[in-house]
């Protein structure tokens, strides 16, 4: 019962529901990757395990991170001040033994992926950890979370080819965007305490109009290069039909952000984004079926 109590609460640490932004993503490059291979059944479901693990540990342990060296900031924000940590429900040495731990399991899961897909987790790594510190000193930040996170795709696509193509490259430009995007009209919510603790934000550096004008240059950004990534790949009609109805879930995102400005951000802003990924995923799917059950048949998968 405990350990069920506490695996709640890391859960909750790391907003591992949160995993859906980056997860279809990550499926998106698999899918596509997977149909210029020639995996057997055998390789393509270790792979996939491995690449699932792999994305869950990895953002685990740049979410602890996160919470781990932001607590003290946390403590003094009352939007965040009832957090794992700066609440006490988990210690500072628990989060560090979770991070180590998660870590550990996000490398060791890439050793058996491929060579390629192991010697890149450090630096990854690395990548994923660095965002938490920007804050401290550029208003980049969001531009480097979204880079962190636009490796999911890249990531995939090297798991299962080991090479590195235009395609990945695409849709994580398209990702890192949309992300960063997102991410300043998160901070938003958090302009007045930044700008009072002196860390850096495009909201607490350049206000919220500015910021607002930026979020919609970073999601149409995003959307050029969703759009070369799915020329690039071959996609058809469902795909950019799907695009469009992802840039109306956008622009409601950005009402939703416009009505609660000064307030605490409810589920919905989260959920749209979780939607957008997981549709464009199903697009991508359907868009690909008949050349997907076509390799089945083949007999070079399932």
């Amino acid at each position: 019962m405990n350990f069920l109590k506490n695996l709640v609460l890391y859960a909750k640490m790391v907003k591992f529901s949160h995993t859906l932004f980056a997860l279809p993503f990550a499926g998106i490059s698999f899918l596509l990757a997977y149909l210029e291979s020639t995996l057997d059944t055998g390789d393509l479901l270790r792979i996939g395990a491995l690449v699932l693990v792999c994305m869950v540990s990895a953002r685990s342990a740049a979410m602890g991170f996160n919470r781990y060296v932001d607590s003290e900031i946390d403590e003094k924000n009352p939007r965040t001040q009832n957090r794992e940590i700066p609440s006490g429900k988990i210690s500072k040495l628990s989060a560090l033994l979770f991070i180590g731990l998660s870590s550990f399991i996000f490398i060791f899961a890439s050793f058996f992926v491929n060579k390629l897909a192991f010697l890149l987790s450090f630096p990854a790594l690395f990548v994923l950890f660095l965002y938490s510190l920007t804050k401290r000193f550029t208003l980049f930040c969001h531009l480097v979370l979204g880079f962190a996170i636009s490796l999911a795709p890249l990531g995939a696509w090297i798991a299962i080819t080991e090479t590195i193509n235009i395609v990945p490259i695409l849709f994580s430009f398209g990702l890192l965007f949309h992300i960063s995007a997102f991410d300043v009209l998160y901070a938003i919510q958090d302009m007045d305490f930044d700008a009072k603790e002196n860390l850096h934000s495009i909201p607490a550096k350049l206000g919220e109009k500015k910021s607002r004008i930026i979020a919609i240059i970073l999601h149409t950004l995003s959307f050029v290069f969703f759009i070369l990534a799915g020329i690039n790949a071959g996609l058809g009609f469902m795909y950019f039909f799907i695009l469009s109805v992802i840039g109306i879930l956008i622009l409601y995102e950005h009402k939703i952000s416009f009505q609660y400005k000064g307030k605490d951000l409810p589920l919905i802003f989260f959920q749209i984004n979780s939607w957008i990924s997981v549709v464009l995923f199903l697009a991508i799917l359907f868009d690909k079926w008949n050349e997907f059950l076509l390799k089945i048949s083949s007999g070079i998968s399932f």
